[in-house]
């Protein structure tokens, strides 16, 4: 079960983790809370959602792209 998890967890673009690592609280509860919003307020957060996956990828090529410049 846990590598199943682990597998969502990675494949899911890691926002949820990504924000719980930045606030201080478990990706589980960061989570939780994406799911009661989504549901309250008829699917809006997942733009948001959609919006942060982006943005962590590019973030991630801009700095693959300075690690490489530098070697």
């Amino acid at each position: 079960m846990n590598k199943f998890k682990d597998l969502m967890e990675k494949s899911a673009f890691g926002v949820c983790n990504y924000l719980g690592r930045k606030m201080g609280i478990a990706s589980s509860r960061v989570r939780l809370y994406f799911i009661y919003t989504s549901f309250i307020s008829m699917g809006s957060p997942i733009i948001i959602y959609l919006f942060f996956a982006f943005w962590l990828n590019v973030k991630k090529y801009i700095k693959k792209g300075k690690n490489m410049i530098w070697e």
